[in-house]
């Protein structure tokens, strides 16, 4: 036997236990359930109140009014008039928030005006009019349906986007809304800017619809169970669909979408939806199913003892896993430090994978928040290394009629533009006639902000022709 040859380093046994520095140094992330008590309007709310889903419910934060009640004198006049202004002329979703998302927002500290202004969860989950960019607002090439979902459509509600993979969307509603929503489209109530579109069909009958698709179409071996959030379906619809896809001998895979288990954990620890949720899993196990739960956290201050409980419940009542996919925002989570912060808080407290990181959708609006190309694919390479390798996201560009790419994939780009290039690698219902389908290039845009001078003159000129022609 050859031994292998020792180091001729100089590491020695009094030196080898000091860490090398590392631009990033991990430290275990221990998970603190913040104080809702240092809110004036939740001073007297009950651990048992707090914990109680219908509680979290009937409390929620839709606006100006309940913020105030809420938040008493600690947010001033200023705050509430930016949010207001937000509201009439930028938003795309209402201001919808649980108890607990609020809860999250500077949370190891009082209510004061100048923390919540720089609060990374405050930022995504409760914009204001200072936050959106004042030039660029939204991209000239933002739309509603920025992935062209309803295009796609195999029946109401059910996008057949991927050769062997489905979108459900069960409801039109979330218990609480993201300032970002790639789905603001359908998603919420109407705001001052945007008109919902609504479901015609009853639920009963849409759902029936889908499962007879899908008996149809055995090339499907993967669901994805979502909305709006599952977290509002009721739980007894909820279970009869997903025993009914659980009969389909092609689906082998269902992943239900919760941003729920975030921000309304209360409802995944209730023990109707826990016990239902063994009884699904069980049967999943007998047929050889994966059942998983994919959820939506941004930063690593979302990731309470709550959130961590509700995860391990889960996961104990026999999920296959419990996912995150998050969404690269900047001022939320757009560093090294903020994205591998927040991974490790998923692994270490709540036994969740971070699964993908999106570069934001081009929904109108959403300028402020979304990444050029080129650095998110720095980030990528900035995390490599740190984490497992079955735990290192991947950072993905979802490109309009191409779907999920990782970002280094891109076949071209023009950073002077901020204009990428992108080709696909199988068809859809949309370019199965098409002979030059595969062949075709789509695109994705940078916000216009972040280019050089040149590339932003390009666009003022070209969003004038844009805006001529529509």
């Amino acid at each position: 036997m050859v031994s292998r040859p020792l180091s001729t380093g100089s590491v020695t046994a009094d030196t080898a236990a000091e860490p090398l520095p590392q631009p990033y140094a991990y430290a275990r992330h221990e998970a603190v359930e913040p104080d809702w008590r240092r809110f004036p309007g939740w001073r007297h709310v009950t651990d048992e109140q707090w914990r109680d889903p219908q509680w979290q419910r009937a409390h929620c934060v839709k606006g100006v009014k309940d913020l105030a009640r809420v938040a008493g004198g600690g947010l001033d006049d200023a705050f509430y008039a930016d949010l207001e202004a937000d509201q009439r002329e930028h938003a795309t979703m209402p201001v919808l928030l649980t108890p607990h998302v609020l809860n999250t927002m500077a949370p190891h500290t009082a209510v004061r005006t100048a923390a919540w202004y720089e609060d990374p969860v405050r930022r995504y989950m409760l914009p204001l009019a200072s936050d959106r960019h004042p030039l660029w607002p939204s991209h000239p090439l933002a739309s509603r349906d920025s992935l062209h979902e309803a295009e796609m459509w195999a029946v109401e509600g059910l996008t057949h986007r991927y050769p062997t993979k489905v979108l459900a969307e069960l409801v039109t509603t979330c218990p609480q809304y993201c300032g970002h929503c790639t789905r603001m489209d359908l998603v919420g109530t109407s705001t001052p800017q945007i008109t919902k579109y609504r479901f015609v069909l009853r639920p009963a009958d849409r759902l029936d619809r889908m499962i007879e698709y899908l008996r149809a179409t055995p090339s499907v071996r993967d669901v994805v169970v979502s909305g709006g959030d599952v977290a509002n379906v009721p739980w007894p619809r909820l279970a009869s669909f997903v025993d009914r896809l659980l009969e389909l001998d092609s689906v082998r895979d269902i992943r239900l979408a919760s941003k729920g288990l975030v921000g309304l954990p209360q409802h995944w620890l209730a023990g109707q939806v826990l016990d239902g949720v063994a009884a699904l899993s069980a049967k999943a196990r007998e047929r050889g199913v994966s059942l998983a739960l994919h959820t939506h956290a941004n930063a690593a201050q979302q990731i309470t003892p709550l959130v961590a409980e509700a995860s391990r419940a889960l996961l104990g009542a026999g999920l296959r896993d419990v996912r995150n996919q998050g969404v690269l925002l900047d001022g939320v989570n757009a560093t090294p430090e903020s994205l591998l912060d927040l991974c490790f808080a998923l692994l270490d407290s709540a036994q969740v994978m971070p699964y993908y990181f999106y570069l934001c959708d081009m929904v109108p609006g959403a300028e402020h928040w979304r990444l050029p190309l080129e650095r998110t694919q720095a980030l990528q390479r900035s995390i490599m290394g740190y984490l497992p390798g079955f735990a290192t996201p991947r950072l993905v560009c979802d490109v309009p009629y191409v779907g999920k790419r990782w970002v280094d994939q891109v076949d071209g780009y023009d950073r002077e533009r901020g204009i990428s290039s992108w080709t696909k690698n199988y068809r859809t219902t949309l370019d199965q006639d098409d002979p030059a389908g595969l062949e075709r290039v789509h695109h994705y845009y940078d916000p216009v902000h972040t280019l050089p001078e040149i590339g932003r003159q390009w666009w003022t000129s070209a969003s004038a022709l844009i805006c001529g022609a529509s």
